[in-house]
């Protein structure tokens, strides 16, 4: 069956279609994507902006003609941290489905983090033994372990890379104090439960997901996506704390001439890094294997799954 996967990110909006049945991997066949930028469209309050509400509406309504063009049948929806965080969440939903007549599951931080570790297990299988994932979002990080298909501990933290670069300083680079602040701010949010994961012992693998990690390894000498996905990557962790004082001192512009950086995300990598590099920190991780599948082919296998029960 051709199936529309609607994946409402804190920075993109992304349409992807796939061709997928019980057994097999989901085929990508066509691909639509928005840089919506959704975490930024917070007013004071934490309500989306009519700015925000007006620009998701006329992704959604582009998708649904674009998944209709394409042939799905079926089209699944769901919406993350910037949307689940919101005040206005429920009113901003309920205007969506009004105008589009699509329905947007939120989902919760611990379904994110869930879903997107079937992904990986599926990805790497069994052989991979123990595993512990890590997903770097833009409203949030996700975080989970476990030696099954579903995770033994899965959870989320307001630590994403969009959120934190909303914290920095204004004036171009960030500033000393921003960098230590926010350090700190990442290490104390990660510390705080990360005995969930630690308990458990060292991980067989370690493995991380979705655009913020790619792009950083990217960075790191990973790669390029023209390789293909079976080409396996790493992110060093050696090689991140050597290049993130560079990181550190370059502008927005120089930052999305990088390989592997997105001009729509470029003010997002300092962040992200910092992220990454707490991470290989507090759980005494030397690297993190990159894995081309996340949320969305989570989301995708587990309907696959339901589907094969109901058949």
């Amino acid at each position: 069956m051709r199936v529309g996967v609607l994946d409402i990110g804190s920075n993109t909006g992304h349409l992807l279609v796939v061709d997928a049945h019980g057994g097999a991997a989901p085929l990508p066949a066509s691909s639509f994507k928005q840089a919506l930028r959704f975490a930024e469209h917070l007013d004071d309050r934490g309500a989306v902006t009519q700015v925000g509400i007006d620009a998701l509406t006329d992704f959604v309504s582009q998708s649904v003609r674009v998944a209709e063009d394409r042939g799905c049948e079926e089209m699944l929806g769901f919406a993350t941290s910037a949307v689940r965080d919101a005040v206005n969440s429920e009113a901003v939903l309920a205007h969506v489905q009004e105008q589009t007549g699509v329905e947007l599951a939120v989902l919760s931080g611990s379904d994110e983090a869930r879903l997107t570790f079937l992904a990986v297990r599926r990805w790497f299988g069994w052989s991979a033994g123990r595993l512990a994932v890590f997903d770097i979002g833009g409203g949030s990080l996700e975080i989970a372990g476990g030696a099954d298909e579903a995770p033994d501990v899965a959870w989320s933290m307001p630590i994403g890379a969009a959120r934190l670069a909303r914290s920095f300083s204004t004036a171009g680079t960030p500033t000393d104090d921003d960098v230590r602040r926010i350090r700190h701010e990442i290490r104390v949010e990660i510390a705080r439960d990360a005995g969930r994961l630690l308990r458990a012992g060292a991980p067989d693998r370690a493995v991380a997901t979705s655009k913020t990690f790619r792009s950083i390894a990217r960075i790191c000498g990973a790669a390029p996506s023209a390789a293909g996905a079976l080409v396996p990557r790493v992110l060093d962790g050696a090689v991140l704390r050597e290049r993130l004082p560079a990181l550190l001192t370059m502008t927005v512009e120089e930052l999305a001439a990088l390989p592997g950086v997105s001009p729509s995300r470029a003010h997002q990598v300092v962040p992200g890094a910092l992220v990454a590099e707490a991470c290989l920190d507090i759980f005494d991780l030397a690297s993190l294997e990159i894995c081309p599948w996340a949320l969305r082919e989570g989301v995708i296998l587990e309907r696959l799954d339901q589907l094969s029960v109901l058949g």
